[in-house]
């Protein structure tokens, strides 16, 4: 097929700048040696999403250099609107601790409130306290007891980070962020992106309804399959929380046979979700 032609006749105007091919009216009257060595261009090439693209890899970059040596490790979620003398404070600084005891790091958001009480729990303890922050329009600090810490821009990649270098997650009660980590852990696991990993709800008194409104509703008009309720289990017991991690991440063997697990867990139809040894696979 012949190349379209000007009015004048011949080819139009071409030109080409690295993989890119440009004619007519998109051919620029300087080469890219003259932009890059121009100091009185303006600033506002750091705004295009080709640069956009060079951030989002740097921060993978950061991320994965940072995490990749991290022991096996626990992903905690919770409120940041959570105050030091709330029992929901204390029970996350119990559940820092006692996954540090278990041996496992723990990875949380890095802000205050449930995650400030986790990564205290977990650095009091002896273990590592590893914070992901998220650059926010309210500015928000990593906590003082995150040992280990890094801050995003994107939110997707840090939720890349929390999934690729976890074992399990926790989540506990918690608003529109905690509850998108939450369905999007389960979605990973539903669709088979993620294998065998422990998705435990503290706190059975904020998630009885939410796991009743899916059973009914969602699993009652054939949204999900039964067995995706099978994904997530709920308790109040940090001990118990512990146990199904350990359990689900192969790292302690199944309960004997005539045994239960959390009973408020088998009152409303959940049972512990798979696990697996080792991060999430990316």
């Amino acid at each position: 097929m012949s190349r379209r032609t000007r009015r004048g006749g011949g080819p139009p105007p071409e030109q080409r700048r690295g993989p890119v091919t440009a004619r007519r009216g998109q051919v620029e009257h300087s080469t890219t040696d003259q932009r890059l060595l121009d100091t009185r261009s303006p600033g506002s090439f750091v705004h295009s999403d080709p640069w956009r693209v060079l951030r989002i890899q740097s921060e993978f970059v950061e991320g994965f250099g940072l995490l990749a040596d991290l022991p096996p490790a626990v992903t905690v979620f919770g409120s940041a609107r959570v105050g030091r003398d709330e029992p929901e404070y204390e029970l996350g600084r119990r559940l820092g601790a006692a996954l540090a005891d278990a041996g496992y790091a723990v990875i949380t958001g890095g802000g205050p409130g449930a995650m400030e009480a986790v990564n205290r729990g977990a650095q009091e303890a002896g273990g590592l306290s590893v914070g992901l922050g998220i650059e926010l329009p309210f500015e928000q600090d990593l906590n003082d007891w995150v040992d280990l810490g890094v801050s995003f821009r994107y939110f997707f990649v840090r939720k890349t980070m929390f999934v690729k270098y976890a074992e399990a997650f926790v989540i506990m009660p918690g608003g529109f962020g905690t509850l998108d980590e939450l369905f999007e852990a389960l979605t990973l696991l539903q669709t088979g992106k993620v294998t065998r990993f422990p998705v435990v709800l503290m706190g059975t008194a904020y998630w009885s309804g939410l796991l009743e409104w899916l059973r009914s509703t969602v699993l009652g008009s054939a949204r999900i399959k039964p067995g995706d309720l099978d994904l997530v289990t709920m308790t109040d017991d940090v001990d118990e929380a512990v146990r199904l991690i350990l359990e689900g991440t192969g790292r302690a063997g199944p309960p004997a046979a005539g045994t239960s697990g959390d009973e408020t867990a088998a009152e409303v139809g959940e049972v512990g979700g798979p696990a697996a040894a080792g991060g999430a696979p990316l």
